[in-house]
């Protein structure tokens, strides 16, 4: 009899083990995020949807916070995303702006774009916008290295070693396959401070690695561009020092705004010029409907929201933003303009008009007017 009892009382634990497990269960197949994971399919061009059917009408949205957690700006941000995106529908649309905003998928584009196929994600490099970090990321999803501290800095740019695919070396229908299926993003930032960092990072600080900025493209701008070379008035030339300094950020200026005599020299300098780029000539972002667009200026939550979206948080972590890295720095801004004439920052304005307009950033009155 007693055999009996206890036999019963260990049935009675096992239930009450099977009970508390299953329970366990079901709370572990809730996300980081305290929402159920559930697998996507791609269904419409430039959209995701996924197998349970949602009420909200957007294709993904951010995660949402457990109860315990105060409301935080990842569970908002989509409205953001959602704003920026109506933006640039709204301008791609404005006909007035078309030559500024419109430009062909061509090959140039789909070099671009790198591919990680094995989580249906397209990325658009846009240089001297943290697209180094971003690099980092799709090298980890790839599986060349398990994270993202651990990938040596001589190999992000080896295009060689990086095991990067670029949209490009797919056969066209696999192209227009991923264009209208994977999650795409690319990141923006102040068309006017990118290019106050591509002049300082290719022409002032000038890596060992990269000799041909200062050595061939910067006396080739600077014959071509410098005041001097052009003063009909023997008197104003510049002094021989002077003469023979490096590329100065008015020289650079007056070359990006020419419009109709640059080409010759864009030609000569070949792949290189991407560096300064408008947005438009890199991604041609109204004629591909980019899942999300994040700024540079907001990457603190764009970063985690672009790895949530595309359901990757869980598996690669985005590297360490230094503080204020991101932060619109005016002054800077202001100090790098205040030598150039006001027609010439026209001049320039003109020509990354369409970036300023597609991406919601301000005109820079201050230096314009």
């Amino acid at each position: 009899m007693r055999h009996h009892w206890l036999l019963l009382g260990a049935c009675g634990w096992v239930l009450l083990i099977l009970m508390f497990v299953t329970k366990y269960i079901n709370f572990r197949a809730m996300d980081g995020y305290g929402e159920r994971v559930v697998s996507h399919n791609w269904t419409e061009f430039g959209t995701r949807t996924t197998r349970v059917q949602r009420p909200e009408k957007s294709s993904y949205r951010p995660a949402v916070q457990p109860s315990s957690a105060p409301t935080g700006p990842l569970q908002q941000w989509q409205s953001v995303i959602d704003q920026r995106n109506r933006l640039l529908t709204s301008v791609c649309q404005d006909p007035v702006l078309r030559n500024l905003t419109h430009n062909p998928v061509s090959k140039f584009v789909l070099d671009r774009i790198f591919v990680s196929d094995a989580h249906k994600l397209l990325f658009c490099q846009t240089p001297k916008v943290g697209n180094t970090q971003w690099k980092k990321v799709f090298i980890v999803l790839n599986g060349a290295f398990p994270s993202v501290e651990e990938i040596p800095e001589n190999i992000v740019h080896n295009h060689e070693k990086n095991g990067l695919p670029r949209l490009s070396s797919y056969s066209p229908p696999e192209i227009t396959h991923r264009l209208g299926s994977y999650f795409k993003f690319l990141i923006v930032r102040d068309p006017f401070e990118r290019l106050i960092s591509a002049f300082k990072d290719k022409f002032v600080l000038n890596p060992r690695f990269e000799p041909w900025y200062k050595l061939d493209i910067a006396p080739a701008i600077i014959r071509k561009y410098r005041r001097f070379h052009r003063d009909p008035n023997p008197q104003a030339e510049a002094p021989a020092e002077e003469r023979s300094a490096g590329l100065k950020f008015d020289d650079f200026v007056r070359y990006l705004g020419d419009a109709e005599g640059r080409h010759r020299l864009d030609r000569q300098f070949g792949a290189h010029i991407i560096h300064w780029l408008s947005y438009v000539e890199l991604c041609a972002p109204c004629e591909i409907k980019y899942d999300v667009i994040g700024h540079h200026e907001t990457l603190e939550q764009d970063a985690p929201h672009i790895l949530r979206a595309a359901g990757i948080d869980g598996l690669v972590t985005y590297p360490h933003i230094p503080p204020g890295i991101t932060k619109y720095n005016r002054t800077k801004v202001q100090s790098y303009f205040s030598g150039i004439g006001k027609r010439d920052a026209r001049k320039l304005y003109s020509r990354y008009q369409g970036d300023f307009k597609l991406f919601g950033y301000q005109r820079p009155d201050f230096i314009l007017d």
